[in-house]
């Protein structure tokens, strides 16, 4: 018991996204993806539906397998606690809530053929922002420029190729 007292919950809104989104993933493997498509996977659909607003953030909660929301989270559990510590947990969530409605309405205006759903576009931020926070004098760091060719060309091709 001693050392659950030492476990801290150390970064409580990527620790607290991580959980949400693994209970979406195991709530859509129970419902065979139906409230993954529902509520968690955002495409065109009426501005009249309420639950198209719900979509707008809540597709960044959803995955489409468990090697999808492993990929993304493992990385977000690695970049995001020291973001957290760096801007604060409410920053971050700000930045999560309008990197999310960003994706979410490019998505609906310019892709009404397709559906989007993960935490992609989230974690593209936080390495973006990481990269960033790395640069304290101006300078725009090698990293950042690999790591934004590397991870959009694998998002372009993955796009591109990958049927789903």
């Amino acid at each position: 018991m001693k050392i659950i007292r030492k476990i801290k919950y150390n970064s409580p809104v990527v620790l607290t996204f991580a959980l949400i989104s693994l209970i979406v993933f195991f709530l859509g493997e129970a419902t065979n993806n139906w409230t993954t498509m529902r509520f968690f996977c955002v495409y065109r659909s009426s501005l009249k539906d309420p639950l198209t607003y719900v979509r707008m953030f809540g597709y960044v909660l959803g995955h489409g397998s468990l090697e999808h929301y492993m990929g993304n989270i493992i990385l977000m559990l690695v970049i995001g606690p020291s973001l957290e510590e760096r801007y604060g947990s409410r920053n971050l969530l700000m930045a999560i809530l309008v990197t999310a409605f960003i994706g979410g309405v490019v998505q609906w205006l310019f892709f009404p053929r397709t559906a989007l759903l993960g935490a992609s576009g989230i974690l593209f931020m936080m390495i973006v922002m990481s990269s960033i926070t790395g640069s304290s004098d101006g300078s725009i760091p090698l990293t950042l420029i690999l790591v934004l060719a590397l991870y959009l060309g694998q998002e372009v091709v993955n796009g591109l190729f990958t049927e789903d």
